[in-house]
């Protein structure tokens, strides 16, 4: 494909998303007052990526979905089916962690009974945990046109642009709900900072597992884990009323195990780059009887 009709694809579904989400935000919460914590003001906004990618592929420019990962790939792709789905619950329990040894968090689940009035807390939390497989398609909406379609047609697809220019572009796609309801900054500049850092470490694993798994289901999931798990989560434990921490801190303490997991799956990846780059070790060809040490006569084959 052309570098032109490329830039078009990416300007045309830039325009849709942001165009149609927005728009629609506008709609939902202006005109039909719906809260920005409504599924009925989510679901439409938040397909609306996914279905630009469909839009643009099919008609902008035409190139077909060979390239979208949307075979499943049980098979080949179970051990990141296994940690996406398993790896926001361990990252919750790092942030809390976190939280206690700085002293902001005093050990205590109570909190997490909450989560399913009438169910107890280890009941509520492994019913979340199976409905998390449940709840991928809808975040396909958003990976589908995120990590799936814009990030690989970013700056040639070259991985450490293409991501940071993927993850900052998302996180300003969800700038406007800042200002809806969706969540409570205490001082909006600095809140929406730490949503883009967040977004944009989310935006490392999530296209760290599209690009090993080569299916964009198994970012859907790890996407579902996010919000229906570690952000829930450490919301529901750390509190963002008047007795919490605060939206922004809260957001602060969860990004940092993120921040490190993507800072070490960066490291992985570039060093396994480095790996594959180097140039390859020649061969000796000793003869029969001589040792590789004072034979003086070695011979490479090359």
């Amino acid at each position: 494909m052309s570098k032109t009709k490329r830039d078009r694809g990416v300007v045309a579904f830039l325009a849709i998303t942001f165009g149609g989400t927005w728009v629609w935000l506008w709609v939902a919460h202006g005109v039909l007052g719906l809260s920005a914590l409504n599924p009925l003001l989510q679901l439409p906004g938040f397909c609306v990526p996914g279905i630009a990618a469909v839009v643009v592929r099919r008609w902008v420019t035409r190139e077909g979905f060979a390239d979208a990962g949307l075979r499943l790939r049980p098979r080949a792709a179970w051990p990141y089916y296994l940690a996406a789905w398993l790896g926001p619950l361990a990252l919750a329990a790092a942030t809390m962690a976190l939280a206690a040894v700085l002293g902001l968090w005093r050990p205590e689940l109570s909190p997490l009974d909450e989560l399913a009035p009438g169910m107890s807390r280890w009941t509520a939390l492994l019913v979340l945990m199976l409905v998390v497989p449940l709840l991928t398609p809808v975040y396909w909406g958003e990976e589908f046109g995120w990590t799936s379609y814009l990030r690989p047609r970013l700056f040639g697809g070259r991985l450490v642009p293409s991501v940071v220019a993927t993850g900052v572009i998302w996180a300003v796609w969800h700038y406007p709900l800042a200002f809806v309801g969706y969540t409570d900054f205490e001082n909006m500049p600095l809140g929406l900072v730490i949503w883009t850092v967040s977004c944009l470490c989310q935006e490392v694993v999530l296209a760290w597992l599209f690009l090993r798994s080569r299916t964009v289901w198994v970012a859907s999931l790890a996407h579902a884990g996010n919000n229906m798990v570690l952000f829930l989560l450490t919301g529901q434990l750390l509190g963002t009323g008047a007795d919490g921490l605060g939206a922004i801190a809260t957001m602060l303490l969860t990004t940092v195990p993120v921040a490190a997991l993507a800072g070490w799956l960066a490291w992985r990846s570039r060093r396994g780059a480095r790996a594959l780059n180097a140039p390859p070790v020649r061969p000796v060809l000793h003869r029969a009887g001589e040792s590789a040490r004072g034979s003086g006569q070695e011979g490479c084959i090359g």
